[in-house]
């Protein structure tokens, strides 16, 4: 009997493929609502999540289910207890996107120091104040504070730093082995925050990060210093934030992620002018969607194979010996 493979989303050919290959049967879900993965689930021994959440009632629904594998690195959108109590291992892409999302901060990052949201608006009706009535900065010998230093942050901090000749400080109570001499590692997030010019997300969203950053920590940035979060929107009290850039605590920010996705349309970020929003795309490139596709086929593969998938979540890697 063949090893059936739930996507409520397609993958790339070459992921499906990669499946297919090896013999799994690939069963096409019919959506990504909490009802659809349910209706599809009953009988399938893997999933592979893009955008889509696997709560514990999905997981309960599945009584034949050995592994979730997610497309990319943040798996807050899986409920790991549940998936602890049924004996189903998680894991992610790993770093497959690393890449894709830090190119992006550092895009974040010219687009807020040339201030182009009010450039563009301003560009036609008024080309001269456009052009020399916005304040414009740049990045060079500008100071990034990165609060993480996984592998999307260091990724950024060496853009920064050998690309642009930024200073690179990092708060991260969990970073480990050497680190380059282009990294200043802080032991006081307070610091960072009162330091940067940019203070770059990379970090998860757990019971101590979400609404970290609060209004105490706007408080603490300086007024000229932009807020760049490509990690997830949880993490930033919303309200705080607006707040800080209505009352000009902060000069800007820059936001791929934002508390509830998709953003509402009364969200008044979206008519800041000095507030980028986007949809979550830090690792929505070919290139990374190729490389995450791949890496959840290889995870499951890896897994009915006999082998440890290389992206166990941690909270997860006693069930490899179990």
């Amino acid at each position: 009997m063949s090893i059936r493979v739930l996507l409520p989303q397609p993958l790339l050919p070459e992921g499906e493929s990669y499946l297919r290959e090896h013999g799994y049967e690939i069963v096409e879900g019919r959506g990504t609502t909490e009802q659809d993965i349910v209706e599809d689930i009953a009988d399938c021994d893997a999933l592979i999540l893009r955008t889509a959440k696997a709560p514990q009632r999905v997981i309960d629904a599945a009584p034949k289910l050995k592994i979730i594998a997610r497309h990319g690195a943040g798996y807050d959108g899986v409920d790991v207890e549940a998936a602890r109590r049924n004996g189903v291992l998680v894991c992610t892409a790993g770093p497959s996107n690393a890449i894709s999302v830090a190119e992006l901060a550092i895009f974040y990052m010219l687009y807020c120091s040339r201030n182009f949201k009010a450039v563009q608006k301003h560009y036609v009706d008024d080309y001269k104040f456009a052009k020399m009535g916005i304040p414009k900065t740049e990045l060079h010998g500008k100071t990034l504070g990165l609060v993480g230093l996984g592998n999307i942050g260091r990724l950024v901090a060496r853009k920064a730093a050998l690309g642009f000749d930024m200073k690179v400080l990092a708060f991260d109570p969990y970073a480990s082995g050497d680190l380059p001499g282009y990294i200043e590692l802080l032991q006081d997030r307070d610091e960072l925050l009162a330091r940067a010019d940019y203070v770059s997300l990379h970090l998860p969203a757990t019971e101590s990060t979400v609404g970290s950053i609060d209004s105490g920590a706007f408080e603490l940035m300086k007024p000229t210093a932009y807020l760049v979060n490509t990690s997830r929107g949880t993490i930033v009290d919303e309200p705080a934030l607006v707040a800080a850039l209505e009352q000009g605590r902060i000069a800007g920010a820059a936001l791929d992620v934002t508390a509830q996705e998709p953003i509402q349309p009364d969200n008044p970020l979206l008519a800041m002018e000095n507030v980028l929003t986007a949809p979550h795309i830090g690792g929505a490139t070919k290139e990374a969607a190729f490389r995450s596709s791949l890496a959840c086929a290889k995870a499951i593969h890896d897994h009915f194979s006999g082998r440890t998938p290389d992206f166990v979540v941690p909270e997860l890697r006693d069930l490899i010996d179990a």
